[in-house]
């Protein structure tokens, strides 16, 4: 039975799950895998293990075989020259005044070209830095713009929850996120609080959005009136995980009671036609 291993790319970056196959791996092992992008040097992160009973049924990439000794010196030799041209990348665009971040640099494996990553508000003229890159390095530049969500997912880092970005740890497509999903959760609009490392609203506030929507459904609205063992009042404020209303009575009082608690709507408007009557 097929076992399955995390490979990570980069250090510290995201860990992806392979199929081991025949291969007995353990941790640290280097190994050559095929990716959308070509052949591709990893590192084992995790012990081999079978695969969980909850795990969702998709297709994994199989490990292509161990690297060999001359395929490992080309990968460092890969490293130093990303870290060499981010250094000269970063003094030329300093140089050109270029208004870009320059994030991240990759070389392909198989040395057929150099990819620069980099941030920007709207498009960039780097055509005289590519021209400055290609003379030094004397191989295919290719310059890719991102955006800041992105940047975050390669850069990595930790969250305000004191645990590492979702999006560098496990997430593999980044889902819209409204203000909306913060009103309809309760939680404070102050964007200092519900924005992530990246400025944009927090990935997470799509975690339980679902959830809210649905149990909302069976609450009455903010505004609302309702009728409860008490007398008439107002529905001033939901508490959606314990399913209960803050209801301001006629009085002026104000009272929490559990959604189960409230007289039916339909009860409600046949006792408000009787006032009337």
């Amino acid at each position: 039975m097929n076992k399955i291993v995390g490979i990570q790319f980069k250090d510290h970056g995201k860990v992806y799950d392979f199929e081991s196959g025949h291969f007995v791996l353990k941790k640290g092992d280097k190994v050559m895998v095929i990716t959308k992008e070509g052949p591709a040097i990893g590192c084992v992160s995790t012990e081999p293990q079978n695969k969980p009973g909850n795990m969702p049924e998709r297709p994994l990439k199989k490990i292509f075989r161990l690297a060999t000794g001359d395929e490992i010196a080309r990968y460092d030799r890969n490293c130093a020259l990303e870290r060499t041209v981010y250094d000269y990348c970063y003094q030329k665009i300093k140089k050109r005044s270029v208004p870009m971040c320059l994030v991240s640099v990759e070389r392909r494996f198989d040395g057929s070209k150099i990819i620069v990553y980099f941030t920007s508000d709207g498009r960039v003229d780097f055509r005289e830095l590519v021209k400055d890159l290609v003379q030094k390095f004397r191989t295919r530049i290719e310059m890719r713009q991102i955006g800041v969500r992105h940047q975050s997912k390669m850069v990595g880092g930790l969250g305000t929850c004191g645990r590492p970005l979702c999006c560098a740890a496990f997430l593999n497509n980044f889902a819209p996120v409204t203000i909306k999903m913060a009103k309809e959760q309760n939680i404070s609009l102050n964007p200092n609080k519900i924005s992530g490392m990246c400025g944009r609203l927090m990935c997470c506030l799509t975690y339980e959005h679902e959830f809210y929507e649905k149990m909302k459904k069976n609450l009455p609205k903010i505004g609302k009136k309702v009728m409860t063992g008490r007398g008439e009042g107002k529905v001033i404020r939901q508490n959606v995980l314990k399913e209960t209303l803050n209801v301001r009575l006629e009085s002026g009082e104000e009272i929490e009671i559990n959604a189960r608690d409230i007289v039916r709507e339909g009860i409600f408007r046949k006792s408000q036609k009787k006032r009337k009557n």
